[in-house]
């Protein structure tokens, strides 16, 4: 049996000597394991919603396009990397091999249930067949075959909680973890795109972290959204706006916090062209926190920078140290948001 690279660069066709997120092709054969590879036989994909969102508009909302076009990019790259976002997302699955020289490293075995907690976009993968698509949720069920390199990390599903409930919200996990990180009592917070997935999650824990002498701010982009948010209660005000017109946002905001504006601001939105929302709505000494893949660095920099803004910007990374544990105890403890997530994802 062949050693492996511990990141997984032996699957790495092109161009050489890169990891497997940035390679344009790797290897998805899954007739031979390296000797540090988990394989997964996969019931279910959550496609990143930035990358889904594009992928529905390119077919026109058409099933058998979605199927069609999603099929394409693995034949293409051995991957699930969306060309357009260079985004993924993640995968439910059953172990079905580990690799020799793993024993001792993993306490997982075969047969247990995990959900992949590294990115599709640099994930070996083989579809053999589509089995459902369901385009309200981001999530495709199929036939087919994923590569789990020895630095990737997973989640054994939990038995209390149905897989896609699971599914749905360990894709997003990366967000309240990093909210309870940033967020401090007294916090003036504002969360973009607050009535998704991600959006609702963060919402609770920055209301959690702000306490009562703090304020969250949600921004929906429709009437329908914020009715829901509003519902949830995490939000002491909630507004509806488009978040690509940034000085329309900008002057809610202003009006809201007496012109203060947001100590935080969290963009959870699936769209490009909310950068400089993000950015005017945050004071100069704030915080920006773009965990949305349809972020552009280029206009989120030089923006900021046209406008004299000196707010700090972080990349959001989807991991955190214990961030499935973090996502997974929210839905344990309000139950508000686990029947929201229940009735609209599992």
């Amino acid at each position: 049996m062949k050693k492996g690279c511990k990141f997984g660069t032996h699957r790495v066709i092109e161009p050489a000597g890169v990891l497997p997120q940035p390679a344009r092709k790797i290897d998805n054969n899954m007739d031979e394991l390296y000797d540090n590879e988990i394989l997964i036989d996969v019931h279910t994909l959550n496609v990143d919603s930035a990358s889904f969102t594009q992928i529905k508009e390119q077919a026109g909302g058409d099933e058998q396009k979605i199927a069609e076009i999603m099929k394409g990019i693995v034949a293409e790259k051995g991957k699930h990397q969306n060309p357009v976002t260079g985004s993924g997302g993640m995968l439910i699955g059953t172990v079905e091999k580990i690799g020799p020289a793993l024993k001792g490293k993993t306490d997982l075995k075969v047969g247990d249930k995990i959900a992949t907690l590294v990115s599709l976009s640099l994930t070996p993968l083989r579809i053999d067949k589509i089995k459902e698509i369901r385009k309200n949720i981001d999530q495709v069920d199929i036939e087919g075959k994923a590569i789990l390199f020895e630095s990737g990390i997973y989640a054994v599903i939990p038995e209390d909680m149905p897989e896609k409930l699971v599914l749905s919200a360990l894709d997003v996990a990366g967000a309240p973890a990093q909210t309870a990180k940033l967020v401090k009592p007294g916090d003036t917070v504002l969360v973009i795109g607050a009535a998704g997935k991600s959006g609702t999650l963060c919402c609770y824990e920055a209301k959690r972290r702000a306490g009562v002498t703090g304020k969250v701010i949600g921004l929906c982009h429709s009437q329908k959204s914020a009715d829901r948010l509003q519902k949830l209660g995490f939000c002491d005000v909630v507004i509806v706006a488009d978040a690509t017109k940034p000085v329309v946002a900008m002057k809610l905001v202003e009006e809201i916090t007496n012109g203060e504006m947001a100590d935080i601001t969290i963009n959870n939105v699936n769209v490009p062209d909310t950068e400089m929302t993000s950015v005017l709505c945050t004071k100069n000494t704030g915080l920006v926190y773009f965990f949305s893949m349809a972020t552009s660095f280029t206009k989120a920099a030089l923006g900021a920078e046209g406008v004299g803004s000196d707010v700090t910007m972080i990349i959001g990374n989807g991991y955190t140290k214990g961030h499935a544990e973090i996502t997974l105890q929210i839905l344990r403890e309000c139950k508000e948001l686990r029947d929201l997530f229940t009735e609209l994802y599992a």
